[in-house]
């Protein structure tokens, strides 16, 4: 059986119930689904995984909380040839730091699933659920 690592950070809850959303999609599809906010989380543990999940809620001004944001800078290192789905959830703006963050990944070298079209506007609606299912199903089936 396939596992699928699911790595978030979350401030209210909205990207966690994204996260397990992500899990449960990658379940559905016959994988064991790892779901870990990234406080317990270790960034080697995805060097040997062709694909992973990361999300997080935008903080501040439209960017990635400093944890998170260590967590990525970690992962750039090896995200080259990778897949990896990213998603999370926001209180305003028009979803810059999904973009943002889209293109730093890109730019490492991963092929970025998900991203401004896996985001919610504060709590997640069906719609973005189910988005956040397809991609953790999407993950599993690589």
């Amino acid at each position: 059986m396939k596992d699928v690592y699911v790595v978030y950070w979350s401030s209210t809850g909205n990207t966690q119930a994204m996260a397990e959303a992500v899990g449960a999609g990658a379940e559905s599809a016959g994988a064991t689904a790892h779901v870990v906010e990234v406080a317990s989380a270790d960034a080697s543990a995805l060097k040997d995984v062709p694909a992973f999940a990361l999300g997080a809620s935008a903080m501040g001004a439209e960017e990635l909380d400093p944890e998170m944001d260590d967590f990525v800078t970690q992962v750039e290192a090896f995200a080259s040839g990778k897949t990896i789905a990213l998603f999370g959830s926001y209180d305003w703006g028009d979803g810059e730091w999904i973009r943002t963050w889209t293109s730093r990944m890109e730019e490492a070298g991963a092929k970025v699933i998900g991203g401004e079209d896996c985001i919610a506007n504060l709590t997640p609606d069906d719609e973005a659920l189910d988005k956040c299912k397809a991609i953790g199903a999407e993950l599993a089936n690589l």
